[in-house]
């Protein structure tokens, strides 16, 4: 990601999670600082995805796709992997939380395992980022991480 995308980026991150601080794990996340890839369709920016990588471990912090069904999430992942994979990282891993039925089912139709239920860790990440809601637009209380990998 360019220099000059940041700015869009940060805006995005804002309007999607809330801030540009996303907690997982128990840790805090600054996404707006982090390395990621920007998808664009018709040279308009469509899609984002921010990563940190760790102890031979890439984490995957934020995926956001403006354009759902043309192929922007796919590619990005895409993306990510392949530099994962060329910084001999062994896995690709994520977290959603429990009411992002969306999520849950996109990764997992692309190759992502469910290893891990963190259950109340909604609640301690709220510690450290009050913004996170306790319930999602439908109603369904905001509770567990859930943690999905793939080995690489």
């Amino acid at each position: 990601m360019k220099a000059s995308d940041l700015e869009w980026a940060s805006k995005l991150l804002a309007e999607r999670w809330g801030s540009t601080k996303i907690v997982s794990r128990g840790r805090v996340h600054h996404a707006s600082s982090l390395p990621g890839f920007l998808a664009e369709l018709d040279g308009k920016p469509s899609g984002l995805l921010i990563y940190c990588i760790e102890a031979g471990e890439c984490e995957i912090i934020s995926l956001d796709s403006l354009s759902e069904g043309c192929g922007v999430g796919i590619a990005l992942l895409q993306a990510v992997e392949d530099m994962a994979v060329s910084h001999a990282c062994k896995r690709l891993w994520l977290i959603t939380t429990n009411d992002n039925s969306h999520a849950i089912d996109y990764y997992q139709k692309r190759g992502f395992t469910l290893v891990a239920i963190h259950e109340g860790a909604v609640a301690r990440a709220r510690d450290l980022k009050p913004e996170i809601p306790t319930h999602d637009q439908e109603g369904v209380p905001i509770e567990d991480e859930w943690e999905f990998e793939r080995q690489l």
